[in-house]
């Protein structure tokens, strides 16, 4: 099936998901696009997932605040107007910075992240996470988590 057109605008949004303490709305799912993902995601400081991999590819568009990002060898401050690519495979993770963060993520066609934040948001209630349930909900999703 071919994607239709569509426009996404702040009072359509869906809720945001709560994924352990992040705040993350789906702006555009892979069954719209029939393919990608687009997520806007908020974060208070400290906030971020542990180093992971998935087998799609992930792109990082920080709006405001900073974010440290880290891959391979590298960590860096990304702040506004920064742009991330990391390839599907690659080992990453990100905490928000001081005052938190607000970023744009896309993912390569045959993303499955909007079920993990889903599944996450739906299963992990909000406070310290249980971390066995979370390995299995992202073991599910596709994603591995680096012990």
């Amino acid at each position: 099936m071919k994607p239709l057109p569509f426009v996404v605008t702040p009072d359509a949004y869906d809720r945001a998901l709560n994924v352990v303490g992040e705040k993350i709305t789906v702006l555009a799912s892979k069954a719209a696009t029939q393919g990608y993902e687009i997520f806007f995601q908020q974060g208070d400081e400290g906030t971020g997932p542990p180093p992971h991999s998935h087998d799609w590819d992930e792109t990082f568009f920080v709006l405001g605040g900073s974010v440290e990002i880290s891959y391979g060898d590298t960590t860096m401050a990304a702040t506004r107007g920064a742009l991330v690519h990391l390839p599907a495979g690659t080992l990453h993770s990100f905490r928000f910075g001081a005052g938190g963060g607000e970023m744009l993520s896309i993912t390569s066609h045959g993303g499955n992240a909007a079920s993990l934040f889903r599944t996450i948001d739906a299963e992990i209630a909000p406070g310290p996470p249980d971390v066995e349930k979370l390995l299995d909900i992202a073991n599910r999703c596709g994603v591995h988590v680096e012990p």
